[in-house]
């Protein structure tokens, strides 16, 4: 009995964080489709398929279903990134590991960049801020990683080309719609390291 106890509430916990990330998914495609004021409660109530209330339950608002859709992928590419270059046998595998590390965000997660572009302004000041600060921290570790392959360069030229990278990286739900991954990975993955100068079969 006691193990049974102790059984019953993980079970709930691991529904409950299921119907969360159901419900972020569900945001992700409709504010993607119809923009944050396009999309009421109930709209993504029905999308992940619960009643509009029963969304209260897992997050206060419609502004806190997009804060937490923002702030967590804004995370987990910092976590994800200081991950990848902690793992890197060296830096110019860093670097290549970065590349195709936001490749796989910008193939896998393309409505969450297309909120991030239109939406960002409908958060709140401190979420907007948080999201900021994540993003920024993730834009100096590849600066980091550039700055110590060429010691040389200007740290704000390297911050240029790495902002110059995700622009490209992050364009394609506009640019790639329809075009099979396989195809456009490689070719994404060329153009990025080519953007940070790092071009190549060596890197050079």
């Amino acid at each position: 009995m006691p193990d049974a106890v102790r059984e019953r509430p993980t079970a709930r916990s691991r529904a409950k964080d299921d119907r969360r990330t159901a419900l972020l998914a569900a945001a992700a495609r409709l504010f993607a489709l119809r923009g944050f004021d396009g999309v009421s409660i109930e709209d993504l109530g029905a999308a992940a398929g619960v009643s509009g209330p029963a969304v209260y339950r897992h997050f206060a608002s419609k502004q806190a279903v997009l804060a937490a859709l923002l702030v967590e992928a804004s995370a987990r590419l910092h976590e994800g990134g200081l991950a990848v270059v902690a793992d890197a046998d060296g830096d110019q595998d860093a670097l290549r590991s970065l590349v195709r590390f936001h490749v796989d965000f910008a193939l896998g997660r393309p409505d969450v960049i297309r909120v991030q572009d239109r939406d960002l302004e409908s958060l709140a000041d401190d979420e907007r801020r948080t999201v900021r600060a994540l993003q920024r921290a993730y834009v100096e570790l590849w600066v980091g990683v550039l700055a110590r392959l060429t010691p040389d360069a200007d740290p704000a030229r390297l911050r240029v080309r790495a902002h110059a990278t995700f622009g490209l990286l992050n364009s394609t739900p506009h640019s790639a719609a329809g075009v099979p991954a396989a195809a456009v990975r490689p070719l994404l993955e060329s153009m990025a390291l080519a953007a940070l100068g790092h071009g190549g079969p060596s890197g050079g």
